[in-house]
């Protein structure tokens, strides 16, 4: 059954992310998937394509800014590196969950029955249309306050979870080997809505690490996190 918000809902919403909007049109607007504006002519406030592009800029234009000044040690590739595993989709679907933006959304009856409310995509799209409505209402510097709240404090805390280790580990093998490192998924652990994933990442038979996650993206991050550590 299609579910709406109400008033009350988004006034609990805008406490929890500690920003209470001017044009309470806007939050809406960002809460709203395009499947709900095209089965309701007459909502007039719109879907949140437009914002998700604005914030899209501004959340890359704050993470940059962030890892300029937090990480003076890093190279020019190593922060793109790094912001790009920060600004990626599953990066900002787990923030969007952290603040549980699937209750609040307006989804189309179709997004709804098919798990519109946990997809990746929407969450990631809802996140950074948060970011432009908060831009357009006021300012960057409140646009910063999301980010820093929301995301980026978080990855300060686990930060090994948002380094593209994958990728570190693939250039570091290549340096004396030409044979594809392999993952591998060893368990499913626990049931659908809360399976974690166990992942072994091995190459030419030898086992390098072993990570679990909530998703096997993640897993395979950890398990190549520990292989780093192991080489």
């Amino acid at each position: 059954m299609k579910r709406t918000v109400n008033n009350r809902e988004i006034k609990s919403f805008e406490k929890k992310i500690n920003y209470f909007f001017n044009n309470k049109s806007l939050l809406k607007q960002a809460l709203t998937h395009r499947s709900f504006v095209n089965e309701k002519k007459n909502y007039t406030i719109g879907h949140n394509e437009r914002l998700e592009f604005l914030g899209d800029a501004v959340l890359e234009l704050i993470v940059s800014d962030y890892l300029y000044k937090e990480y003076t040690n890093l190279k020019e590739g190593e922060l793109t590196k790094l912001r790009a595993s920060i600004v990626c989709e599953l990066s900002l679907a787990e923030a969007a969950r952290r603040i549980n933006i699937g209750t609040y959304l307006y989804l189309g009856k179709g997004e709804e029955l098919t798990g519109g409310r946990e997809r990746d995509s929407i969450l990631c799209d809802v996140f950074e249309a948060i970011i432009g409505a908060i831009y357009i209402d006021s300012n960057i510097d409140n646009a910063r306050t999301y980010v820093y709240d929301h995301l980026l404090c978080h990855i300060t805390k686990t930060h090994h979870s948002f380094i593209d280790y994958k990728t570190s580990l693939q250039e570091q093998i290549q340096k004396y080997s030409t044979i594809p490192i392999e993952y591998e998924v060893l368990e499913e652990i626990g049931p659908d809505h809360n399976k974690r994933f166990v992942v072994q990442v091995s190459h030419k038979n030898k086992v390098l690490g072993l990570g679990m996650g909530r998703s096997k993206k993640e897993a395979e991050q950890k398990a190549a996190w520990k292989a780093m550590k192991n080489i």
